[in-house]
């Protein structure tokens, strides 16, 4: 009879811990399984960027153009979510070519809701001035549990 004690009471500890576990990250994870629409429409205007590294900077400005909603404003929290990075390639058109994760998000569900923003976000700014008609850049993304982000480019810093 001790041990079916011991045995309830650890599966009642089990299935608390379950329960927690599932709460804490339930809405963590409501919050990264829809991709919002974009608010811009159409092409943006042409990148002046004669660099790729330059161009990193309009990328990010026009991320932020298309889902304002989803950009943190102010300092990050101490303890991010998820941080990931990302390289994209664009073409002449500002059309998205490639998004490649360079770096694996802490929480899985985190990358393809990026990849997916980066992707809805196009057309991008076109890469007129690169050279090759083509432009890849380097990215990371802060990403808090509230399906909040910032750029790297144009972060405000962290608490």
């Amino acid at each position: 009879m001790h041990s079916q004690t011991k045995s309830r009471a650890r599966n009642r500890v089990c299935r608390a811990a379950l329960a927690a576990w599932l709460l804490a990250a339930g809405p963590a994870l409501a919050q990264f399984s829809m991709v919002p629409a974009p608010l811009t429409a159409g092409a943006a205007r042409p990148s002046a960027a004669t660099e790729d590294k330059a161009y990193r900077t309009d990328a990010a400005r026009h991320i932020y153009a298309a889902f304002p909603m989803r950009v943190m404003r102010g300092k990050m929290p101490p303890m991010l979510y998820s941080v990931m990075a990302v390289e994209t390639e664009i073409d002449a058109t500002g059309q998205v070519v490639n998004v490649s994760v360079v770096r694996k998000p802490a929480a899985d569900e985190v990358a393809p809701w990026v990849v997916a923003m980066i992707k809805r976000a196009a057309p991008f700014p076109a890469p007129a001035a690169v050279g090759t008609g083509t432009v890849r850049y380097f990215e990371i993304w802060l990403v808090d549990r509230s399906g909040l982000f910032q750029l790297d480019t144009l972060t405000e810093g962290q608490r």
